[in-house]
C-alpha cells in the first residue's frame, strides 16, 4: 500500500504543530481530540482531510485507557483549545474524540465528559485504531495503535471493522521496564526512552515488551485472514519495532511516517460538521 499521501499529511501537521501556524483552509474545518496516555493531541483538518493546525502536550492524565486525573486533563484540552483558537484566529465548538476498543460504558462517559468539560460539543466519537485505518485510508488487515499505556487493535475488511481489543501494554510498560534495568525513576525512564542517541540499547531492554505486544496482536488476528499489519502510535518510533513485529507475525508489518500523529489526524477526519 502506498503511504506517500499519509506520510506527507503527517509531516505537514507535524510543521504545523512546531511552527504554531495554520494552512488555508477549503470549506468546513473538521477537529479531533486524541486524549492519550502520554499525549494530549488536537488535529484540525479541512473538507479535504488537509492538515490545517494542530496542537499538542505531553500528560500523564490518562492510564490504561483510563482517565486518572479528571481535573488536569480538562484544564490540558481547555488550554490547548485557547491555544488552537489563537492559531486560526476563530473560536472552535464541535470535535470528535476517540476511545481505546474495548473499554468499559463509563470510562467512555469519563472521555466524552472531560472534553465536554474543555468547552466542546462532541459530534463523533470513534475507538483509535479504526481512526487510523481511516487516515491511512486501510481497507483490509490490522491496524495497531501502540499507545502510551495500551496496544488496540482493528481488523478491517472491505473497509468495515470486523474485530476490536485492546490490551494493557504500551509505553508505559517500556518505561517501567528501563527504569528497572538502570534503577532510576520513571521520569528519568521516559527522558532516557526519548533519546535517540540511545535508542540502540534501549531497545535491547524493551524488546521483551515489543514481543509481547506482538504476540497480543498474533492472538488478536489468528481466526482472521489479515495480510498486512499497519503499526501506528508514539510508542512504536523505534526502528526495530517492525523487525521484532515480524518476527512474531509473520506477515508485512508497516509502519507510517511520524506515527504518533496518525490517529489524532484520523480522529478529525471523522468529525460530522
Amino acid at each position: 500500500m502506498d503511504l506517500t499521501i499519509a506520510n506527507k499529511n503527517t509531516e505537514e501537521f507535524s510543521n504545523l504543530i512546531k511552527s504554531k501556524e495554520r494552512n488555508t483552509a477549503e470549506g468546513d474545518l473538521k477537529i479531533g481530540v486524541d486524549l492519550g496516555t502520554a499525549n494530549i493531541v488536537i488535529a484540525v483538518v479541512d473538507q479535504n482531510n488537509k492538515p490545517i493546525a494542530g496542537v499538542i502536550r505531553e500528560a500523564n492524565v490518562v492510564r490504561d485507557g483510563i482517565v486518572v486525573d479528571y481535573i488536569n486533563a480538562t484544564r490540558i484540552v481547555k488550554e490547548l483549545k485557547i491555544e488552537l483558537e489563537k492559531i486560526l484566529g476563530f473560536k472552535i465548538s464541535k470535535t470528535a474524540t476517540a476511545i481505546p476498543p474495548g473499554i468499559i460504558e463509563g470510562n467512555t462517559k469519563v472521555i466524552k465528559n472531560v472534553v465536554k468539560a474543555a468547552g466542546f460539543e462532541i459530534s463523533k466519537v470513534v475507538d483509535e485504531p479504526t481512526a487510523a485505518a481511516i487516515f491511512l485510508g486501510i481497507n483490509d488487515g490490522a491496524v495497531v495503535d501502540v499507545g502510551g499505556g495500551t496496544t488496540g487493535i482493528s481488523i478491517l475488511r472491505n473497509k468495515k471493522v470486523i474485530y476490536t481489543t485492546d490490551e494493557a501494554t504500551g509505553g508505559m510498560h517500556m518505561s517501567l521496564v528501563i527504569a528497572g534495568a538502570y534503577k532510576i525513576t520513571l521520569e528519568d525512564a521516559e527522558i532516557i526512552k526519548k533519546d535517540i542517541n540511545k535508542e540502540s540499547e534501549n531497545f535491547v531492554i524493551i524488546e521483551p515488551v515489543v514481543e509481547k505486544m506482538a504476540s497480543i496482536v498474533k492472538k488478536a488476528i489468528n481466526n482472521y485472514e489479515v495480510k498486512k499489519v499497519y503499526i501506528v502510535g508514539g510508542a512504536c518510533t523505534f526502528k526495530r519495532f517492525c523487525e521484532v513485529f515480524y518476527k512474531e507475525l509473520k506477515i508485512d508489518v508497516i509502519k507510517p511516517a511520524n506515527p504518533l500523529l496518525v490517529t489524532p489526524l484520523g480522529i478529525a477526519m471523522c468529525s460530522n460538521n
